[in-house]
């Protein structure tokens, strides 16, 4: 089996990080990434979540994407905590050059600094970037 095996039979939760820094239209990468993550914890992983660069955006109450005519999938992100998917992160840096706050978000989550960010970071088995 790869390192990319998610249960290797002996039953070991491995930490799985994901690297979301797109914005959440005009590419498939967002909604790939949030269907990666929900198979991830479907297999008893455990997962984090990261928002960074214009992946913040991914966040942002009161997206209306009726102009551009895709569905608005940031409504799934209140419902991971029905997946035991309750480790959300945003980058400080990101939501302060793009003019956001804590209050702009849909979900809870924890705001971290770049030396914090590069801590959690380093302690996963994992880490994809979307």
């Amino acid at each position: 089996m790869s390192d990319m095996d998610m249960d290797d039979g002996s039953g070991v939760v491995k930490k799985f990080m994901f690297l979301n820094r797109k914005a959440p239209h005009g590419t498939v990468y967002a909604l790939e990434g949030l269907e990666v993550v929900l198979i991830t914890a479907a297999f008893d992983q455990d997962v984090s979540l990261v928002f960074t660069d214009d992946g913040v955006y991914q966040l942002m109450k009161g997206m209306d994407t009726k102009g551009i005519e895709v569905k608005d999938f940031s409504k799934t992100y209140r419902a991971l905590e029905g997946y035991d998917i309750e480790k959300l992160y945003v980058d400080s840096t990101s939501l302060k050059a793009r003019g956001l706050t804590e209050e702009d978000l849909i979900v809870d989550v924890t705001v971290l600094s770049d030396d914090e960010m590069k801590n959690l970071m380093a302690e996963q088995d994992v880490v994809i970037s979307f």
